[in-house]
């Protein structure tokens, strides 16, 4: 196989899906930036949400756009140990926050 076409080519991007990816990165952090800097009358509940959605969104754009990770038939695997660790991740800040909001609740002196 010559060296133009390797296996691993498959998987790169083009340079315009790195742009995109690039250009919403940085509107993704400029937005919650903003918003902390320019906004202090705004509830602290609503910014927390803001920066949470752009995060997530974020976190979508770096897999997409960065990474290559999609439904595809060759990247399945990747896709599948990737939703593994999001689930694994999830039920342990889901049950940290549990036994911490429980270890809170038991310990508050009435």
């Amino acid at each position: 196989m010559s060296a133009n076409h390797s296996p691993s080519a498959h998987y790169h991007g083009s340079m315009k899906s790195y742009v995109i990816g690039f250009v919403l990165a940085v509107i993704l952090t400029v937005i919650p930036f903003a918003v902390v800097m320019n906004m202090p009358e705004m509830a602290s509940s609503t910014k927390m949400v803001i920066i949470s959605v752009c995060a997530a969104i974020q976190m979508v754009v770096h897999i997409v756009y960065f990474l290559h990770i999609n439904t595809s038939k060759e990247q399945r695997w990747n896709f599948i140990s990737m939703i593994y660790t999001i689930i694994v991740v999830g039920i342990v800040v889901a049950g940290s926050v549990w036994v911490l909001v429980s270890l809170h609740h038991n310990m508050m002196l009435s």
